[in-house]
């Protein structure tokens, strides 16, 4: 990976990384909506699906390869943080390639993105990146409030398991760790621009702060 071409590549494509319920989201779209940009938003590598590979990146086809909902749902929560470190890794160069292919066309790019720290420092710097980060109660505890098919999808199988009550509250340690303190901090520290969540900001108020960081207002 050429680090100094991807720098260059990329000096339209605006990073924002962090917990869950931040607003990562709805920030890339409206940020791309108001710069005529082009809006990578949560999982928009699935399209690129079809390069993987169970021997090359496991945990991306682990739902192809697990043995039924109840194993993932029983997991660990030391397991299902390793999971979803895993599918960041492996996800990593999947984003690059689809980002890649995105700067072609000229625009701004927003990404709301699972590239590790690490890496990120390596293809990015301080005014392109931004962490966002929401309370770990929110996180764990509204998960399921929003109404997209996957989560909805994922209640239902835990509500099918044989004790549901035991079930969901395992997943609910598993969000906590994936959510902990520990990686709350990794971010905090990461030395990017970090963004905590703020419920008496508006939205435009909150896209005015990472406008600002990015240097969009001219």
């Amino acid at each position: 990976m050429d680090t100094k071409l991807l720098k260059k590549l990329f000096e339209q494509v605006y990073f924002i990384n962090g917990t869950a319920y931040a607003g990562k989201s709805t920030m890339i779209k409206m940020l791309s909506e108001k710069y005529d940009g082009i809006c990578c938003g949560e999982n928009y590598i699935e399209k690129l699906f079809s390069l993987i590979s169970p021997e090359n990146q496991p945990c991306l086809c682990y739902f192809d390869t697990m043995s039924g909902w109840p194993e993932f749902l029983s997991r660990t929560p030391e397991a299902y943080d390793a999971w979803v470190e895993g599918c960041s890794r492996e996800g990593t160069d999947l984003e690059i390639i689809e980002l890649i292919r995105c700067t072609a066309a000229g625009k701004p790019v927003f990404v709301d993105t699972n590239i590790p720290l690490e890496v990120l420092r390596e293809i990015s710097d301080y005014r392109r990146v931004a962490i966002m980060l929401s309370d770990q109660s929110l996180s764990v505890n509204r998960f399921f409030d929003r109404p997209d098919k996957e989560k909805q999808f994922l209640y239902q199988r835990l509500l099918e398991m044989p004790d549901p009550e035991a079930a969901l509250a395992n997943f609910r340690r598993c969000l906590e760790k994936i959510n902990s303190p520990e990686h709350y901090r990794a971010f905090e520290e990461s030395g990017f621009f970090v963004l905590k969540r703020n419920d008496c900001w508006t939205l435009e108020e909150t896209m005015a702060v990472l406008e600002q960081h990015f240097g969009l207002v001219r």
